[in-house]
């Protein structure tokens, strides 16, 4: 019996998995797939993948066949700092104006949409594109990135646009926290590998707890040598998220649901989450 666990290459996920035991876990039978997130979405949906950080808006399509696991998010309180608009315009300006999304987003580029159509009344014609930053510029009056990619084209090319937070304008809208990923699990895993699906969590729990003891500063020396960048601006990014799913990160993610359904971006309301417990083997939260 096999686990096949995606993972989202992006550092803001790292603090989850950073510490987890992989031998300890491989000898389980559990395999470890990176993946971007939109990639991650379509292989768990495809049921390629059992368990994963998958983005949120992918949580509310197939929010019926999943299960998530407690305590345990990317979620920003405000500014998320890695989910960046480039524009060639002040964001008041940009009505009738053309858009490139990253195609590795999903939640980011449907958040985008809600912020932009609902929320300042803009009409904006969109395009999907893969993450190249100056192939969007050159055609688009701006441009939607995510991850590593914003957080590099933000030390880049940060001085030449207008650039804008999505974590800090859903806050400023809504004055609830942004949920970006999830842990999700196929309701067919959790209960034919209940047991191995425990172990993860509790793995991956124990991750995100040590790296916060430990106030991210192993991991971010290792992501340092990959990317650069100065230890405070990292200490300062890791901060501002936070891991957890509490009350409030899904209060904000189901009216993200809401708003979604509103402007037609799913095709179901979401009116509850569904959350695994390895005690009470599972709890909605509405």
């Amino acid at each position: 019996m096999t686990l096949v666990i995606g993972e989202i290459s992006y550092t803001n996920i790292l603090p989850i998995f950073y510490y987890v035991d992989r031998q300890k876990l491989s000898q389980l039978g559990c395999t470890f797939i990176p993946k971007i997130p939109a990639k991650l979405n379509q292989d768990m949906a495809e049921g390629r993948i059992d368990v994963g950080g998958i983005s949120s808006f992918a949580y509310g399509e197939n929010a019926d066949a999943y299960t998530v696991l407690p305590n345990l998010s990317v979620s920003s309180f405000d500014s998320v700092g890695s989910i960046f608009l480039f524009s060639k315009y002040p964001i008041e300006q940009l009505d009738g104006k053309r858009i490139a999304l990253t195609s590795s987003s999903a939640t980011s580029s449907n958040l985008l949409k809600i912020i932009l159509g609902t929320f300042m009344n803009h009409q904006i014609a969109y395009d999907v594109m893969e993450p190249n930053f100056q192939k969007m510029m050159a055609t688009y009056d701006a441009a939607l990135l995510i991850g590593d990619d914003a957080i590099v084209t933000s030390w880049n090319e940060g001085n030449h646009y207008y650039r804008y937070d999505l974590g800090e304008l859903w806050y400023k809208y809504t004055a609830l926290p942004m949920t970006f990923a999830v842990f999700a699990v196929r309701n067919q895993v959790i209960v034919e590998k209940e047991e191995m699906v425990a172990e993860l969590y509790d793995q991956l729990v124990t991750s995100k707890d040590e790296s916060i003891e430990q106030m991210f500063k192993p991991m971010i020396a290792d992501i340092q040598k990959l990317l650069g960048g100065p230890t405070s601006y990292w200490t300062s990014y890791f901060n501002g998220l936070s891991y957890d799913l509490g009350q409030k990160q899904i209060e904000g993610l189901l009216y993200y649901f809401k708003l979604a359904y509103e402007k037609q971006l799913i095709t179901t309301k979401v009116e509850q989450v569904t959350v695994w417990s390895a005690y009470d083997r599972h709890h909605t939260i509405s």
